[in-house]
């Protein structure tokens, strides 16, 4: 069973699979129309702008991770830098939605791109469901193990990188190669807030990076294999994306993809491919959306069960046997359900990227003031991805101001639900002598 964790049960290969299962299956397919809607014809630029950002990031995670290497990830680094204290839960808990969000994400992307095989992407009934099937059948393979999930992550990783990589190749052939027609000569045709805000998604298509850090000492040799994985990752999404957008942008225009914008590739195939070339296309989103949410969940489970026996987040067996870990398996297919029913692409996307970047400057500022004396790091590096990711959170706070305040209100709603229900919770367990 998946319960337990296991040492060195992850190859350098696997978590490069789990981190890229996650990028590939939320970032490039359901993002793209998002991230060209604010940023216009700059968007193939954007996920690689977003690339940088999410390096700088990135920059953090290694070291810490090479420092304290941890199945609990993010959730350990959060207590090494804060303690056992409301922040350390809250930051956490953020981390955790950010990735049940990001689940739900992936889920109606499953949906939306599967309902291109019958001519229909608005089916209001048939997308939620279809989502919901996936996230289920993600619970049973992460109850199967590790070695299942790493032989399934790697698989599917190969096969949607090389659709993914013939689908762009075959655009690009049909505009003959045509790269400079898509980096515009003009002025951009977004405002800059716009495009900042643009930057927020394109980060929340890297953010499975962090899957690899929540895999720890399960990596065998986490030390150097760690950094080594989220470096990798990264490099084989940013050149992926750019190129998967580019070809695109040679295929759509900037109000067709806006238009197509959950089911954008899908559309961009057309034109070159026909029918075969959507048909190719959603195969390949399948493939990359169940590995995505295979992999996200396997994560997820593995941070929350090592908050919930840190005694950090509350937790009930509500009549459930077996072991902490099988429990959080339930309890995140459970509300990542519920999320995919209720909420839409663009406030899914929304919610997930206002949290993580928050959770995210958490990690930086913690780093920087709190384990200087333990953790050798450039203070330079950590202040730039504090600066950056404060900076497109601002940007993306102002283009929402502007275009949907209520998901502000959900994400300030939720926070402080969090927060103060964290606060309540560990104070309760002071009073009880914990």
């Amino acid at each position: 069973m998946a319960a337990e964790y296991k040492k060195n049960s992850l190859s350098l290969l696997g978590a490069v699979s789990l981190g890229t299962g996650v990028m590939i299956g939320a970032g490039i397919f359901a993002l793209l129309g998002q991230v060209a809607e604010l940023s216009g014809k700059l968007f193939p630029i954007a996920f690689v702008v977003g690339a940088i950002i999410s390096a700088f990031s990135a920059y953090s995670y290694i070291k810490l991770s090479n420092t304290f290497p941890s199945a609990g990830g993010i959730g350990m680094y959060l207590v090494k830098e804060y303690g056992k204290t409301t922040f350390t839960a809250f930051a956490a808990l953020l981390m955790a939605f950010s990735m049940v969000i990001n689940e739900s994400l992936v889920a109606r992307t499953f949906g939306t791109y599967t309902m291109q095989l019958f001519g229909n992407g608005d089916n209001s009934f048939w997308i939620p469901a279809l989502g919901v099937g996936l996230i289920i059948l993600a619970f049973i393979v992460n109850i199967s193990g590790n070695k299942f999930i790493e032989r399934s992550s790697f698989t599917m990783a190969v096969l949607k990188v090389i659709g993914l990589a013939i689908l762009a190749v075959g655009g690009l052939w049909a505009s003959e190669f045509a790269f400079g027609e898509t980096i515009p000569s003009a002025m951009p045709d977004k405002p800059f807030f716009s495009f900042i805000g643009a930057l927020a998604l394109t980060i929340l298509a890297y953010k499975g990076f962090t899957t690899i850090t929540n895999s720890g000492d399960e990596i065998k040799k986490p030390h150097k294999n760690v950094g080594r994985a989220i470096i990798i990752a990264i490099a084989i999404c940013v050149v992926l994306y750019y190129v998967v957008a580019i070809s695109v942008a040679s295929s759509l225009s900037i109000e067709q993809i806006i238009e197509a914008r959950d089911y954008s590739l899908a559309e961009a195939a057309r034109p070159t491919f026909g029918d075969f070339g959507v048909w190719v296309t959603v195969g390949v989103a399948i493939i990359a959306t169940i590995s995505g949410i295979i992999a996200s969940i396997f994560a997820v489970s593995r941070m929350t069960a090592m908050l919930t026996k840190m005694k950090l987040i509350p937790h009930s067996h509500l009549g459930l046997s077996g072991r902490i870990q099988k429990h959080m398996l339930v309890y995140i297919a459970a509300t990542t359900i519920v999320l995919t029913i209720f909420l839409d692409l663009s406030r899914i996307a929304s919610l997930g990227a206002i949290f993580y970047l928050v959770m995210d400057i958490g990690i930086h500022y913690g780093l920087l003031r709190k384990l200087r004396d333990k953790v050798e790091f450039n203070p330079v590096v950590v202040i730039a991805a504090i600066f950056l990711d404060a900076a497109v959170l601002a940007g993306f706070i102002w283009t929402k101001i502007q275009t949907d305040k209520m998901i502000l209100f959900i994400a300030l709603a939720a926070m402080l639900l969090i927060y103060f229900g964290e606060k309540w919770f560990l104070s309760t367990r002071e009073e009880e002598g914990h």
